[in-house]
């Protein structure tokens, strides 16, 4: 048996070659798969972390007193809300008008005729004052009765329950909504110089801060106090919501 023969032989007895192994077929499947695996386990943290800062914003309350700027005269004693109250004149019947949503969607937003789970509760203040005089913001804007059944019908996410100018924003959505929306489910015009009928110069305060941007565009956040006067400006009044608002 020649000597190549013999080496061959003893390669053999001990495994094999000292070569390189070979490299399974699998591997680069396997490791696209784990890069899959964590690319998703990232993109889900990344989503999440998303979420609750969006949710944080949505809820976070305005400190009216903390944004005034330096010098700024000191803000009146707030008036304190109460549930279920009318607050100012009532010139505006309940409900929307004509031109409201009357059970249509708004803007995306729908009006349920089945209660949804509810992801997004905030409430809001706004004050319409005409002349120095405070006009009141109507009951049920945002309901929408059925005449054939007095018990059914539909509620928008943005609604009021009362005169006290109370907005509720209660969505099976978490969403940023805007004071445009409120008014467009209303049915009543938001603009430069006319606001719910009422034509003349509109100034527009926010937290207790002169407002110069769209106020259509004004978020609906949690606790934000909105002071809308058409005509005569008188110093924006404050207020203290009711206990669990």
């Amino acid at each position: 048996m020649s000597q190549q023969s013999r080496a061959q032989r003893r390669r053999d007895e001990r495994g094999g070659s000292h070569g390189p192994p070979q490299r399974d077929p699998m591997r680069p499947i396997y490791l696209g798969f784990a890069a899959i695996v964590v690319l998703v386990f990232l993109g889900f943290g990344i989503f999440r972390w998303h979420e609750t800062q969006r949710i944080a914003a949505i809820y976070a309350t305005p400190t009216p007193a903390a944004s005034l700027a330096p010098g700024a005269k000191p803000q009146p004693t707030p008036f304190q809300l109460v549930d279920g109250g009318t607050l100012g004149q009532n010139l505006f019947p309940k409900g929307d008008t004509s031109i409201g949503g009357r059970g249509l969607p708004v803007n995306g937003i729908k009006c349920d005729s089945a209660p949804e789970p509810i992801l997004l509760h905030v409430h809001e203040h706004l004050s319409l004052f005409v002349n120095g005089k405070q006009i009141a913001i109507p009951q049920y804007v945002g309901f929408v009765p059925n005449p054939n059944n007095p018990q059914a019908g539909c509620l928008y996410w943005i609604h009021t329950h009362d005169g006290e100018g109370i907005i509720h924003v209660e969505s099976p959505h978490v969403r940023l909504f805007h004071l445009g929306d409120f008014f467009a489910i209303w049915g009543q015009p938001l603009r430069a110089n006319d606001v719910a009928g009422f034509k003349g110069p509109v100034s527009v305060w926010l937290n207790g801060n002169r407002y110069t941007g769209d106020a259509k565009q004004i978020p609906l956040v949690a606790h934000q106090q909105i002071v809308i006067e058409v005509g005569k400006s008188i110093p924006p009044p404050l207020y203290t919501f009711p206990p669990g608002d």
